[in-house]
């Protein structure tokens, strides 16, 4: 299958950060934050983080996992679901408290930010790095847009003993890595399950001076 083009990013963040980004004016990368003391509601394992902040980032503009801010290439990751089921440590939010922030590839190439993207999850050993939009057709994209469709992508992610599913999972957790900081500018819209969260980020974001377009898909979420 064909790169898509624009090729569409989703970050993930709880309602209650919206207002500390938009007082950043950027999305930071977790060592940014840690550096400016900022401590926003936190939606990850620690386990986890603490593996991002061991892997190493072997193309330029180097550094670990951590000096980078991740976008996904879909939405629906098994990370929202794992949020939404309470197995998150520490998290009491649901899906209803998770938005998405998108923007595109090609928008953070032509803003001149440093970037990589991988064509598995990040933190494994056979995942590869990229720098150049050319590669993008290194990733398995069929994954991605097979039937059946929620949401504009495949609404299953999970692997199948089927060659074609195997490492289903992993390849939907492919990522693209922004080096330490995405402007606001770029964000081009924030994704909500419901008029009720649409009205709630409304409410995050009164008087702060962000006011990206708010857009209702209930399709990408569980």
């Amino acid at each position: 299958m064909a790169v898509p083009v624009p090729t569409h990013l989703f970050h993930i963040t709880a309602i209650a950060n919206l207002a500390a980004i938009a007082s950043s004016g950027a999305l930071l990368s977790k060592e940014r934050l840690t550096a400016n003391g900022l401590s926003p509601t936190n939606i990850a394992y620690e386990t986890i983080q603490d593996r991002r902040a061991r892997t190493m980032v072997p193309i330029a503009p180097g550094g670990t996992l951590h000096h980078y801010v991740p976008f996904h290439f879909a939405p629906r990751s098994p990370m929202l679901m794992t949020i939404d089921k309470g197995n998150v440590p520490g998290c009491d939010l649901t899906q209803n408290d998770i938005v998405y922030l998108t923007t595109t590839a090609q928008i953070i190439a032509n803003q001149g930010a440093p970037f990589v993207f991988t064509d598995y999850h990040a933190v494994m050993a056979i995942a590869s790095f990229f720098s150049d939009l050319n590669d993008l057709n290194q990733i398995n994209w069929s994954i991605f847009f097979e039937n059946p469709l929620l949401g504009g992508y495949c609404k299953y992610w999970q692997n199948r003993s089927t060659p074609a599913h195997m490492m289903r999972m992993e390849t939907r957790q492919a990522e693209f890595l922004v080096r330490d900081s995405v402007p606001l500018a770029v964000i081009t819209q924030i994704g909500v399950k419901s008029p009720q969260m649409a009205s709630q980020v409304q409410m995050a974001l009164a008087n702060t001076g962000w006011n990206p377009p708010i857009q209702i898909v209930p399709g990408w979420y569980y």
